[in-house]
């Protein structure tokens, strides 16, 4: 999505193979996206079978060093033709893109080890990478992982884009997503999200659909627009952690929400039960940032945080700001209910949009997502 040319945080990716799989690590940050070997090597699957005692006949195995049904991620969804496909995915580094087209409903991706760190899809391409076959691949383009799918479901998976500004001065579209969500119905418990700008893409196919998801107990970290997308997106006790920014001389650094909620769209962004902490200096980055997008100017971005400690990267005076002077954030949807924490201080009330008790019985899950209720809520 738009915004000024921001230069490449410290942060970067180190990748190292193995004999039995991959390491990634992830340098001088909160969260490490460090991937071990096989807890047991020779049951990388855990309590989900393995090829010679599958789960179901609709269960596949992944695995880089071979003992799966399929050592790259998207080779297993490829083969995972029509609908309710699981598949099992061993600790291990998946440097690869991957695609789960509208075609592949119900798909489940479960994390073996039960630890996100264990098990990484990861790429690095960028909005303004150059395609093999000309032009560049865009912000849609970029992600490391695309669900286009209706009822997906990950548990336990770290996505990633480990894409740097600073190896590649030459290109200015910066965007990097590590995934892009647009299928109804899609959840993900104790999942990681890592990158810089354009982490988390919680979007929709269309303006007309809206798309709802659910993020529980997950982990989101980036710097510019990290959280952005037109869906009706759920965040429960989710950790939000903003990245140091120390190539910048002044704040802001950037900005964790950016949603383009259709205007039709009766819900938005709702975060729940969650924090917000940062790296980087008190009061250098923005709650949000509405995205009116120049393909739907009648969008009118939505976002509610509620119960949820703001911690001191947020700038209490004023945590929100204009994308676009044309569509000023007052006349969005934002508005927050008994949040803590000193990013969450009120001093100037006109800055902090308030949600009256009244209001905050419907800025629920449950009315959120409607007849959908997710599997473990």
């Amino acid at each position: 999505m738009p915004s000024p040319q921001l230069p490449l945080s410290r942060r970067g990716f180190i990748t190292t193979a193995t004999a039995a799989a991959a390491t990634l690590a992830l340098t001088s940050t909160p969260a490490s996206a460090q991937q071990t070997q096989h807890p047991c090597p020779t049951r990388p699957f855990g309590r989900y079978g393995s090829p010679s005692a599958r789960l179901t006949p609709q269960t596949l195995y992944v695995d880089t060093a071979g003992q799966g049904d399929f050592t790259s991620v998207r080779a297993a969804v490829t083969a995972a033709t029509g609908a309710g496909w699981t598949l099992i995915l061993a600790p291990g580094t998946y440097r690869e893109t991957v695609a789960v087209d509208a075609t592949r409903t119900g798909m489940t991706w479960i994390g073996a080890s039960r630890n996100p760190r264990d098990v990484v899809v990861v790429y690095d391409n960028a909005a303004g990478t150059p395609k093999p076959g000309g032009g560049t691949h865009g912000t849609t383009g970029s992600a490391t992982t695309t669900v286009q799918a209706a009822g997906f479901t990950a548990r336990w998976i770290t996505f990633a884009n480990d894409w740097l500004r600073a190896d590649h001065p030459d290109i200015t579209g910066t965007q990097a997503v590590a995934i892009k969500v647009q299928g109804d119905r899609s959840a993900f418990h104790h999942c990681r999200f890592l990158g810089h700008q354009d982490t988390l893409y919680a979007d929709s196919s269309n303006l007309a659909a809206f798309a709802r998801q659910y993020f529980t107990d997950c982990y989101v970290e980036g710097d510019v627009d990290f959280v952005f997308g037109r869906a009706t997106a759920v965040f429960e006790r989710c950790h939000f952690r903003t990245l140091d920014r120390t190539d910048l001389a002044g704040a802001p650094y950037g900005f964790v929400f950016a949603p383009s909620t259709a205007g039709a769209n009766p819900r938005g962004y709702l975060v729940s039960c969650s924090r917000v902490s940062s790296q980087a200096p008190d009061a250098y980055y923005k709650l949000a940032r509405p995205w009116v997008p120049s393909s739907d100017t009648t969008a009118r971005p939505m976002l509610t945080v509620r119960e949820t400690h703001l911690g001191t990267g947020i700038d209490a005076v004023a945590p929100y700001t204009n994308m676009s002077d044309s569509f000023p954030w007052q006349s969005q949807r934002f508005a927050e209910y008994r949040n803590s924490g000193p990013g969450a201080v009120i001093s100037v009330p006109e800055n902090r949009p308030q949600l009256t008790s009244v209001q905050a019985e419907s800025a629920t899950r449950a009315a959120y997502l409607g007849d959908w209720e997710p599997e473990g809520c």
